[in-house]
């Protein structure tokens, strides 16, 4: 374990060199001293790492020398290192912050590196641990925080110091900013809070936001590998299907130089799904280019504004509404799911695309008491599709497309081949339903939802194109 005294030694020659004793005989590392007498002329800090029980025999030979004090025995040291920029008056803001929380500094070093930064390392004595929670909270509200050194046995320091020090590894991955790093603190706790309330781990909370984030940031470039698969519909139609690793399916039917797409994948991956897009169609650019979004999850609309139209239901425009006033979408409006939907807009870099692009499909209404209602018709290049919007089980405002002609069928989430999975899909989407108990707003409805899909398919053979893993076979049998 690791200590730190905070010894109280009478100011005469000798007297460190007996603490150093008492150390040395215990057979205990001494870690780290400081002492400064502009601060206190007795108080020495002294930082060991060693067993339990040696430490704890240490301090029995300190309290009897008399250098200890009984209200200052449980005071900590922690380091930390805050991120200023390099204008004068940057570390004042820190420096009140110090002050309102009644700690003292122990060691402060800083440098000019060459950078618009400065990197000021601070040894602050604590003498209530359970101070530095908010202490931390509000110095991150004012600059980027670096923990480097904590005693690890205190449970609410190494709680807090663990939360800065998750989100800024994330930050750092996926180049995030100082509003963001904090909301995913913020974030990341209600997840932990509503999760321990299941008697999960809270520590797996973390894992798993954590593999959520390694995930995209490992995917990124070259390491950008999805599946791509093709099948010809009609005569004229060709069908392509991109999987990215992480996140929806992205559908695209092409005619001549026409293409309407099926959702649209992670924003992060931009440059990615741009790259695929040019290689399939060499004159991506000047071809015609609409989308149908299935749903509003931000893995299957994170890139409409690449295209000239987006159709979609009028529960999936009035989500939209709401995220360009700043307000809570569909989603984040159920208090289990707001945190996780919180963090992916976050992490993959979704904004809310713009209304002026949105045309509604909205020729008759939907019935939120039935599992399936038609809404209307979508045409492309001879094929026609019935649209039909689910009663929200997954996500208010979910379609499904219907070609009963070619016996096509595009179902977004509420359907989902997971056995058709590659090994990075099936690895990636284990984590959003463990993070929000659910991807389902009612797994009943969403149920429902499913076999009223199915059962509005006429006989024969169909091509079912769900929202994740492959193009699968389904045959309808009377």
């Amino acid at each position: 374990m690791r200590k730190t005294f905070i010894t109280k030694m009478p100011d005469t020659p000798g007297a460190f060199l007996k603490a150093g004793q008492v150390i040395s005989g215990a057979d205990v590392n001494i870690t780290r001293v400081s002492y400064n007498k502009a601060v206190d002329t007795h108080t020495l800090f002294i930082d060991v790492a060693g067993t339990e029980e040696k430490v704890k025999a240490i301090s029995d030979e300190l309290a009897r020398f008399g250098y200890l004090s009984n209200e200052i025995a449980e005071a900590k040291v922690i380091l930390i290192e805050f991120q200023l920029p390099d204008t004068p008056g940057a570390l004042l803001p820190i420096l009140e912050t110090i002050n309102r929380y009644d700690f003292n500094i122990s060691y402060i070093s800083s440098q000019e590196n060459g950078t618009d930064y400065q990197f000021f390392k601070m040894g602050l004595f604590i003498e209530h641990p359970g101070d530095i929670k908010n202490f931390l909270e509000d110095a991150a509200g004012l600059c980027k925080v670096r923990i480097i050194d904590y005693d690890k046995s205190e449970k609410t320091l190494d709680n807090t110091v663990f939360y800065i020090s998750f989100a800024n590894e994330i930050a750092n991955k996926l180049h995030l900013g100082r509003k963001d790093t904090l909301d995913l603190i913020a974030d990341s706790n209600l997840i932990m809070q509503m999760l321990d309330e299941k008697n999960e781990s809270p520590y797996k909370t973390f894992e798993y936001i954590g593999k959520y984030a390694d995930k995209l940031a490992k995917h990124k470039g070259n390491m950008f590998q999805p599946r791509i698969s093709h099948r010809e519909i009609s005569d004229n139609v060709t069908l392509h299907l991109i999987e990215p690793p992480c996140g929806s399916n992205v559908y695209i039917l092409e005619e001549g130089d026409s293409l309407l797409f099926v959702d649209s994948g992670f924003a992060c991956y931009r440059e990615e799904m741009n790259q695929i897009f040019h290689s399939l169609f060499p004159a991506f650019d000047t071809m015609q280019k609409e989308i149908v979004i299935t749903h509003v999850d931000t893995d299957h609309c994170g890139l409409l504004d690449l295209f000239e139209r987006v159709y979609l239901s009028r529960n999936s425009y009035e989500n939209f509404v709401l995220e360009n006033n700043g307000e809570d979408n569909f989603r984040e409006q159920n208090p289990a799911h707001a945190p996780f939907c919180r963090i992916g807009r976050i992490l993959s870099g979704y904004t809310p695309p713009s209304l002026n692009k949105l045309t509604v499909i909205n020729e008759e209404e939907e019935d939120d008491r039935k599992a399936l209602s038609r809404i209307g018709n979508l045409e492309f290049f001879g094929l026609r599709f019935e649209v039909y919007e689910g009663n929200g089980g997954h996500v208010h405002g979910e379609i499904i497309l219907v070609c009963s002609e070619h016996h096509l069928i595009f179902t977004g989430d509420v359907f989902v081949n997971a056995r058709g999975f590659s090994p990075e899909q099936a690895e990636f989407n284990v984590l959003a339903p463990y993070l929000m108990t659910s991807v389902n707003m009612d797994s009943k409805k969403a149920r429902q939802t499913r076999e009223a899909v199915f059962n509005q398919m006429e006989e024969g053979e169909w091509i079912v194109c769900g929202g994740h893993g492959e193009i699968t076979g389904y045959c309808k049998k009377k």
